[in-house]
């Protein structure tokens, strides 16, 4: 038994100089997390667990090779998703609003690695005002994103979704596009919103930030189980502030949940590692239950 890290960034920056060290601590049994103080754990098989698999999404083509390169290296525990993120960092430190240009660079390399993906992403919508502040730059947003999802299609691949601030109309173009297999990461939206999701059949993943996060509490007490996937997010969204998020924090995660929903961890793993095949189909080639 194990987890799958649904949703996760080791070609940022801040995984440079110990990536390996990074990936072997993810592959490791896990020890049980001790962040929260008074959890009665309900199941302790779970805790020789570890991790499965890996999802590494990219954010611009500039991620593309390192993520293809950390596939071939680690076959069958790290899995290759490549896109364009709605908020590109190029040059570096200077964030904007993705336009089509982004893409269209891009579109080459993903075609190169089409082999490779177990997905296309990161992709969506992103509505927070300092990046899309104008109508210009939503509509430039929804334009790329309609162009991925209809590469996805083409390419017979699942989506692998960013909707920060924009939960709705994401979900709204998803479906408009004929999207089927989709997981909106780190959902930041309304229950309510999501759970126009869950009725397209999308999937919806958690990161270890909702020990601290009343949003992504309530976010679970909402989604059903089978529609709930693990994710790290890592160096993102980890259980403390401004502290570097890892793979290996992904069991944080599945307690929590396991907390929220009055269940055992192990039944947290089983469901959501279940519901991962569903949505990434690849995986059954290298998970075996």
């Amino acid at each position: 038994m194990g987890a799958v890290d649904c949703h996760c960034h080791l070609a940022a920056p801040e995984f440079q100089r110990d990536i390996e060290s990074v990936l072997e601590d993810a592959k490791k049994k896990n020890e049980p997390a001790t962040l929260r103080r008074g959890f009665v754990r309900q199941n302790q098989h779970w805790n020789n667990s570890k991790v499965l698999a890996l999802v590494v999404v990219a954010e611009h083509s500039g991620d593309f090779t390192k993520i293809i390169q950390l596939s071939e290296r680690y076959p069958g525990f790290v899995f290759a998703c490549l896109g364009i993120h709605p908020v590109q960092s190029i040059p570096a430190g200077c964030e904007r609003s993705v336009i089509l240009k982004d893409l269209e660079e891009a579109f080459p390399l993903i075609e190169l690695y089409k082999d490779h993906l177990l997905a296309i992403g990161e992709i969506g919508l992103d509505f927070t005002p300092r990046f899309a502040s104008s109508d210009e730059q939503k509509e430039g947003q929804r334009q790329v994103l309609m162009k991925q999802i209809q590469l996805a299609k083409q390419l017979d691949l699942p989506l692998n979704v960013h909707s920060r601030s924009a939960g709705r109309p994401t979900i709204n173009l998803l479906k408009e596009q004929g999207a089927e297999k989709v997981l909106l990461h780190a959902f930041d939206g309304k229950p309510s919103v999501a759970m126009e999701g869950v009725k397209a059949g999308y999937f919806f993943s958690i990161p270890p930030s909702i020990t601290r996060s009343e949003q992504k509490q309530k976010l679970v007490k909402q989604l059903p189980l089978e529609s709930i996937c693990l994710e790290t997010d890592s160096p993102a969204l980890g259980p403390e502030k401004q502290v570097r998020n890892e793979p290996k924090n992904i069991f944080i995660a599945a307690e929590y949940i396991a907390e929220i929903k009055g269940i055992s961890v192990e039944e947290v793993l089983d469901v959501t590692t279940q519901n991962s095949l569903k949505v990434f189909p690849k995986l059954k080639n290298f998970l075996r239950k």
